[in-house]
């Protein structure tokens, strides 16, 4: 999605830096799970997954309401995939991988549904025109207190 609004005939610089932002630290808790697995003695299995959309136009939602949709889903279904293996943990006794997943990812997962579940509602309301350049600029100013 980054690399999408980052393009030059796209440039939304806001969401591309929201999704780059996002990338990151989706693989800050990609590489936390790695080294809790070695830690516990297990093994890192990484297997193919299947390439992402390069291209997010929607003819009703248009891009940007379409990305933000998209990242809120998979968020969602992360969220339930780390309750599922808390619960796994929980039943095994294994106290220490409740806590891990509890201490480094459920509280965290819960505000992101949050955030984008926000912009979600304002793309909805701004619309597929001028609104989603102020949306943008909005995003791009998020970090500098600005907004």
């Amino acid at each position: 999605m980054y690399a999408y609004f980052d393009r030059d005939n796209i440039a939304l610089r806001g969401l591309a830096h929201f999704f780059k932002e996002s990338s990151y630290e989706e693989r800050d808790h990609a590489q936390k799970f790695m080294e809790y697995q070695n830690k516990r003695g297990g093994r890192v299995k990484l297997q193919s997954i299947l390439m992402p959309s390069s291209e997010f136009d929607h003819p009703e939602k248009g891009d940007a309401l379409y990305a933000m949709e998209l990242a809120l889903s998979l968020e969602k279904v992360t969220n339930q995939k780390l309750i599922n293996l808390r619960n796994v943990a929980e039943q095994s006794n294994d106290i220490q991988m409740v806590d891990f997943v509890d201490s480094n990812f459920l509280a965290e997962q819960v505000e992101s549904i949050k955030k984008i579940s926000e912009y979600v509602a304002q793309l909805r309301r701004v619309g597929k025109g001028h609104g989603v350049w102020h949306f943008d600029q909005m995003l791009l100013h998020e970090g500098d207190g600005a907004a």
